[in-house]
């Protein structure tokens, strides 16, 4: 670039609003605040933003927090409800469901993971779900909520949780956190990128009325347009959709026919499945399909004639194709949120890789010479965030055993990914669930959806018989005992809602 290192000001610019812009908006304000960086965003009222993500994992609180922002403000303002896990429904068989709770599956007993001394008592006779060990499964099913504490002695310590939103009203509440940080918001569209001829870089982007807006840093939060990191950079596509093959989703949204329960549900459906969000004032709603196996007026017709509430919007089509950018970090341009990739929302992933995306660039925040080892250090890091979250969600479609449809048969016999088929074999010979650095999803989170999915393993841990059969029964017993009457004094889901965060929209 041509830039002096000694120019005043290091000029950020995101081009797209939405959830992904207002996020990086936010973040980058609270992390950047001197006169040595400005920041603009560029977006136009007139484009429609998608919305992606109205139920999230536990890691939004951890951004939330670094932002300083009160959780029962922020909870009011969106219309939020809690978050303590997922409901599957038809995934293993029809008929069958499991609930994947942000919670810790009983606890370690002399440096012995819990599920082989579950897998044991199970090979023993007593066939008790591995969930009736778990704080968060209990109070989802039983629709209680109560916060966590920090006594690590407490079982009221071994749960997390997240919250379901209204994505566009935090998109909301984030610029107006930001505009009050600093951010300078630019209405417009952007209709040209120019590119350095020299270097390849982005000098500056052209708005329809004409202005230049230049910059050092461009954020892509432009969505599956990709128009800085694609359109302009030309940095490639990997496609996933061989491994996740619904390139679809139909959303509506309905008035709430009950009390918001503290879980996502998702229910599998002949060519997909289909989600149902509950916030404080409706419910959101959508059937996620492969367009090889259901047409979009099926796909349509499946989720309106499923609906528990009467449609408040009219449903509207979202095509995408799962995968992601070759690069997520390409010259002088990173790319945020949908413009970075889509893995579909099975596990409430998408606001997560938009803030991890944000919380990577702080860390690898450049100066105007653009280290090309810290742009590749991020790549690397964001490649792996990215295909571990690949290899959860094929988990969730190769494991089934449903063979009703030809969308489940083409589910069950795919031919999946390396790392994922020896993690798959090692739990079912062993028990064993492999580790990875830095995971988005810890051993609790393999555990809930390979059992659940009755992936059930051949063998314990040989140390496991160090505990006898008739004390494994008794401690199994009181930590039922404990987590029940816990679940009991819980104020229920809406009770918390109303005393803390109930909204006034």
């Amino acid at each position: 670039m041509n830039k002096s290192n000694t120019q005043t000001s290091f000029k950020v610019v995101i081009v797209g609003g939405g959830t992904a812009g207002w996020m990086a908006a936010a973040a980058l304000s609270r992390y950047l605040g001197s006169s040595k960086y400005s920041i603009k965003l560029i977006e136009s009222d007139q484009i429609g933003t998608i919305g992606v993500g109205e139920a999230t994992i536990p890691g939004i609180r951890d951004f939330n927090n670094k932002l300083g922002i009160d959780e029962n403000e922020f909870m009011r303002a969106t219309n939020a409800t809690y978050k303590l896990g997922i409901e599957f429904v038809n995934w293993t068989k029809v008929g069958e469901s499991y609930i994947h709770p942000f919670s810790y599956l009983g606890h370690e007993m002399n440096g012995v993971s819990f599920q082989h001394y579950w897998v044991k008592q199970r090979q023993l006779g007593n066939k008790n779900p591995i969930s009736d060990y778990s704080i968060g499964y209990k109070a989802a099913l039983d629709n209680k909520f109560a916060h966590p504490n920090n006594d690590p002695n407490s079982v009221l310590s071994n749960y997390f949780y997240a919250f379901h939103f209204d994505a566009s009203l935090y998109a909301q509440y984030l610029r107006r956190l930001s505009c009050q940080a600093g951010v300078e918001r630019v209405e417009g569209k952007v209709v040209d990128v120019k590119l350095n001829d020299g270097s390849g870089f982005i000098d500056y982007v052209k708005l329809e009325n004409g202005s230049i807006v230049d910059g050092d840093l461009f954020i892509d939060c432009s969505g599956f347009r990709g128009l800085l990191i694609e359109q302009a950079l030309k940095t490639g596509y990997i496609d996933w959709s061989h491994w996740l093959p619904c390139d679809r989703a139909v959303a509506v949204q309905t008035e709430s026919v009950e009390e918001a329960i503290p879980y996502t549900k998702s229910i599998a459906r002949d060519a997909g499945w289909q989600w149902q969000i509950p916030l404080q004032n409706r419910v959101g709603n959508g059937y996620v399909y492969c367009s090889k196996y259901v047409n979009d007026e099926r796909a349509k017709a499946t989720l309106m004639s499923s609906l528990q509430g009467k449609p408040i919007n009219e449903p509207r089509v979202i095509r995408f194709n799962t995968g992601k950018r070759k690069k997520l970090w390409n010259k002088n341009c990173i790319a945020i949120g949908l413009s970075s990739g889509f893995l579909e929302p099975l596990e409430s992933t998408s606001i997560h890789l938009i803030q991890t995306s944000i919380m990577k660039l702080i860390t690898h925040f450049p100066d105007r010479s653009f280290s090309q080892i810290d742009i590749d250090d991020y790549n690397q890091q964001m490649d792996r965030q990215f295909d571990q979250v690949k290899n959860f969600l094929i988990l969730h479609y190769k494991t089934t055993q449903r063979i009703d449809t030809p969308f489940w048969q083409y589910c069950k016999a795919m031919s999946i990914p390396d790392e994922l088929a020896y993690r798959i074999d090692l739990f079912l010979k062993t028990g064993h669930i492999a580790e990875c650095d830095k995971e988005i999803f810890v051993n609790e989170n393999w555990l809930a959806v390979l059992l659940g999915q009755n992936l059930i393993p051949k063998n314990y841990h040989p140390r496991a018989d160090c505990i006898e059969k008739s004390q494994l029964s008794g401690i199994l017993n009181q930590m039922k005992s404990i987590i029940s009457q816990s679940v009991s004094a819980m104020p229920s889901h809406i009770e918390t809602i109303n005393k803390f965060c109930k909204s006034t929209n």
